[in-house]
């Protein structure tokens, strides 16, 4: 096959660019920056997922020296977190632009040319946040969910052109995602690396489980238990949910009341 994926230079894009190079497909890796090493027989190409021209030229590319793409990883993103009084309007734009619109830009340019081959599959990767909405979350939170949305509406509008769409919704997995953490909030950027630099998962073995559950056809992908235990209370039971999500509510409340920013 032949694949490309953004945000291929390091953490879950990179352990995907891996796994898809191990057994034998041609992958086109692409990040603002080339990494130091790539998987075998992978190449690099520099793209801006945010810039229109950058994927103009990306698709060029993949007409030019793979005569077509078979998968399209729309894998880059940034973290965020925050509650919503302290997040401006230059973050929110910011999520969105790289989060949602980096994904549109990347569906948007490649849906043409798998219409074309009447074939291709496209490979949003969300997170569980797009299932499921914690406190102080609530740029990426959104930003996940439309993700999700979008994938939903593509699967639906492009399944009968014979192009597959997958939507891929971890929790945290051990990965330098924390690096690109948004969000003026000491607290939740704390959480937030505490719970990537614990979690039981690395990006190597989401990865697996991913291509797995791309190989089975799978439209919605959660490779990892909590993921899955979360979707399924919030779905079976609601009020369990609700209340989770309130008392967490309630210690940031708490938290923001004894120590201000703390």
């Amino acid at each position: 096959m032949r694949v490309l994926i953004t945000g291929g230079a390091s953490g879950l894009g990179a352990a995907l660019a891996t796994r898809f190079a191990a057994r034998g497909d041609r992958v086109l890796v692409t990040d603002l920056v080339e990494p130091a090493a790539l998987p075998d027989g992978a190449e690099f190409q520099r793209l801006d997922i945010t810039s229109e021209a950058d994927w103009a030229v990306a698709r060029d590319r993949v007409r030019d020296d793979l005569g077509g793409l078979d998968v399209l990883v729309n894998n880059a993103g940034i973290a965020a977190g925050g509650r919503i009084d302290r997040l401006g309007a230059d973050h929110w734009q910011r999520v969105m632009n790289v989060n949602v619109l980096g994904a549109v830009h990347g569906c948007r340019t490649f849906t043409p040319l798998f219409k074309e081959q009447g074939s291709g599959h496209l490979v949003n990767v969300a997170s569980a946040a797009g299932l499921v909405h914690p406190p102080a979350m609530s740029s990426y939170n959104a930003s996940k969910a439309a993700v999700v949305a979008l994938s939903e509406t593509l699967r639906h509008e492009l399944g009968p052109w014979g192009v597959a769409v997958s939507v891929v919704c971890p929790t945290f997995f051990r990965t330098n995602l924390a690096a690109s953490l948004s969000g003026d909030d000491p607290v939740m950027r704390q959480t937030a690396t505490k719970l990537i630099d614990t979690a039981p998962l690395g990006a190597d073995e989401i990865a697996g489980r991913v291509l797995n559950g791309l190989d089975a056809g799978k439209f919605l992908i959660m490779p990892d238990r909590n993921a899955r235990a979360a979707f399924w209370m919030k779905r079976l039971a609601r009020a369990v949910y609700d209340r989770r999500m309130l008392a967490t509510g309630a210690k940031l409340r708490r938290t923001e009341l004894d120590g201000g920013s703390a």
